[in-house]
């Protein structure tokens, strides 16, 4: 039994990636420190469900914290690392953009370093579809993404550029992962899927920034998690791109919203961010061929079971703060 320690373990995707891993055969050893940037709430359930498992080990900890990381590192002798602990979301980067340098770039180096002190072989980390800003679509892995516009995509590319060093000069096997736009069952509530289907349940307008005409690629997060589990393969140093293959506005995400939860929805309209990107484009030929990865579940079809997950949990959700 292969021993993965997965950072952000509580999180949306780390926890589906944990889950997913256990099913496997794996022992995960989680790490999280439960922040409440978020409402706590959602993390404390997906976490209830690791823990009914034999064979995950949780500690409640901060990537930040290099000495209590080292034990943890001494104690499970780990063969993998996954990192999905970061700060998240791009508008709150500009409010406190030190969290995320310390989190995202910070932690992220404690966490290299301690795979080059204990040998451990592989490393995956978390990167995002944000760095590729102002760049010409389809967004391929290879271009220069040296112009982030928030402190959010500026310390994901910190991180990037520290798990190079990294991997030349101690030669860890190392996987980065961009995603595009994650959405699922239990997902974040700062994100547009999670709000607008509570919103739409419970009648109240949804805040539209822009005129919803923005292109993304939404890709639910059991792929997400196939993909970032794939990604333990060895590939010697890679960066690769895991979206859906095809944008949808967010006008028509709200559609198939609409339609699974039987009401309509109701808008209220706000100038488009500066920071936010007008449209994404992911290019997954990558992904294809060192992973064999494409996403399986379209759009439709993963919002109907965001909203059925929704409508079985609502006792609970409806008290969620957003």
């Amino acid at each position: 039994m292969k021993k993965i320690l997965v950072t952000g373990s509580a999180g949306f995707i780390g926890a589906r990636v944990s889950e997913m891993l256990l099913k496997e055969g794996y022992q995960v050893i989680g790490i999280d420190n439960l922040k409440d940037y978020y409402d706590v709430n959602l993390k404390l359930w997906r976490l209830d469900k690791l823990k009914k498992q034999s064979n995950f080990i949780f500690y409640k900890i901060s990537v930040e914290n290099f000495n209590k990381l080292k034990t943890i590192f001494q104690e499970n002798c780990p063969e993998a690392v996954i990192n999905l602990a970061a700060r998240t979301g791009v508008r709150y980067s500009l409010e406190n953009p030190f969290a995320y340098l310390a989190t995202n770039s910070g932690g992220n180096l404690n966490l290299l370093e301690l795979c080059r002190e204990y040998e451990v072989p592989k490393f995956v980390l978390a990167s995002t579809s944000s760095l590729y800003a102002g760049q010409k679509m389809p967004f391929k892995e290879d271009l220069p993404v040296n112009h982030p516009i928030s402190p959010y995509a500026a310390s994901k590319k910190a991180a990037e550029m520290m798990a190079y060093t990294y991997h030349y000069l101690y030669g860890l096997d190392i996987t980065i992962l961009r995603y595009f736009t994650v959405y699922g069952p239990a997902g974040r509530p700062n994100m547009a899927v999670f709000r607008f289907i509570k919103w739409i349940m419970e009648g109240v307008p949804l805040e539209i920034f822009g005129d919803g005409c923005q292109k993304k690629y939404f890709t639910y997060v059991d792929d997400i998690a196939g993909g970032t589990i794939r990604a333990l393969m060895p590939v010697g140093y890679e960066i690769i791109n895991l979206g859906n293959n095809h944008p949808y506005t967010l006008s028509e995400v709200i559609k198939f919203m609409e339609k699974y939860i039987g009401e309509e929805a109701r808008f209220k309209y706000k100038e488009f961010h500066k920071a936010d990107m007008q449209a994404t484009w992911a290019d997954i030929d990558k992904a294809r061929g060192f992973l064999n990865w494409q996403p399986q579940v379209s759009l439709e079809g993963g919002i109907k079971r965001t909203v059925e997950w929704t409508k079985d949990n609502w006792e609970w959700i409806r008290k969620i703060k957003i």
